[in-house]
């Protein structure tokens, strides 16, 4: 198998705690180099992680000829500007979500990717997982009929202020840091835009929205809902997940379920002829096959799982919620 030699953009919290286990379990994947806004941070980063080489900038690390694909996690304000930079470089990126503050952005994203003939893909590890695939064949089989409602939650600890979740310069708060999971969760059941959007936030005193309901119809009658927020007990890195999905034959409800969560997850169907079923899916390390499926993009010429199509539709449904909420 042949492996894809990564570059990381920046050492952010979301590489430590979850992509770095994922790149290092990725059988395709080489740790190759690691770029700081500092040297010795990136040194730093280099001894922890088993990097090979280390770069005091990301320009230096985007002018390595060995570098192949890069993972950006830096702040959400960074990933429009490194995002182009290291595509017109000729690097494949995987690049954290939200992948642009609005769709015009995104959009330009992609174009540069197709002019560069290299893979652009957003990172929503979760919607690798096998789990959120059972569910979406469970609607494509039909098991709960015609889906007439679905709604989601993803509900998270607060943070202490000058985190860049509660700063409006960095296009911080609940909708672009949660809603856009829930968002894309009911995009991907769903399969389509919704025609209506309703929303409303309450807000921090620094004008960031802790936390937001939204409300979606669609042309058909469906209807869909999710709330997010930042609401929880500060900085305990406690969260609420949850889903369900009802439809004209019955109903599909997550169980043992948290967005990017790994290991035995579990869901309820239940049909209004009295059946009830639990389901279980073993589900591998997200971040883990994020990185491999990107890789295999590369290296066998697989189509990116987290198309172009699905995250310009997605930036699509934050911009109309972010307009009605008045962010």
């Amino acid at each position: 198998m042949r492996t894809v030699k990564w570059g990381v953009l920046g050492t952010a919290y979301i590489f430590e705690r979850d992509t770095a286990e994922g790149m290092k379990q990725a059988e395709n994947c080489e740790l190759y180099a690691i770029a700081g806004r500092s040297m010795e941070k990136a040194e730093a980063f280099k001894e922890k992680y088993g990097f090979q080489k280390a770069y005091g900038s990301y320009e230096d690390l985007l002018a390595d000829p060995q570098v192949e694909a890069v993972y950006i996690p830096l702040p959400n304000t960074m990933h429009y500007e490194w995002t182009i930079k290291a595509l017109k470089a000729k690097k494949h990126v995987l690049c954290e979500k939200p992948l642009a503050p609005t769709a015009k952005e995104a959009g330009e994203m992609f174009e540069t990717a197709r002019e560069q003939g290299v893979f652009l893909m957003e990172a929503f590890a979760y919607q690798h997982s096998p789990y959120i695939a059972e569910i979406q064949k469970e609607l494509e089989r039909g098991t709960i009929g015609d889906v007439r409602y679905m709604e989601a939650a993803l509900i998270t600890s607060d943070y202490v202020e000058g985190n860049i979740r509660m700063r409006r310069e960095t296009l911080g708060g609940s909708t672009y840091d949660l809603g856009v999971y829930c968002s894309s969760l009911i995009l991907r059941m769903l399969g389509k835009e919704p025609e209506k959007v309703q929303a409303v936030s309450t807000f921090s005193k620094e004008k960031v929205d802790m936390y937001t309901a939204v409300l979606m119809e669609y042309e058909n009658g469906m209807r869909a809902n999710f709330d997010c927020g930042l609401v929880l007990a500060t900085e305990k890195n406690s969260a609420l997940d949850r889903f369900q999905i009802h439809g004209t034959k019955g109903s599909i409800e997550a169980m043992k379920f948290g967005f990017n969560a790994p290991g035995e997850l579990s869901y309820v169907v239940r049909t209004f002829e009295g059946m009830e079923e639990v389901k279980t899916v073993q589900v591998p390390q997200n971040y883990r096959l994020e990185v491999e499926q990107l890789g295999r993009c590369i290296t066998e010429g697989e189509t990116p799982a987290v198309s172009e199509a699905f995250s310009v539709a997605n930036a699509r449904i934050i911009d109309r919620i972010l307009e009605s909420i008045g962010y």
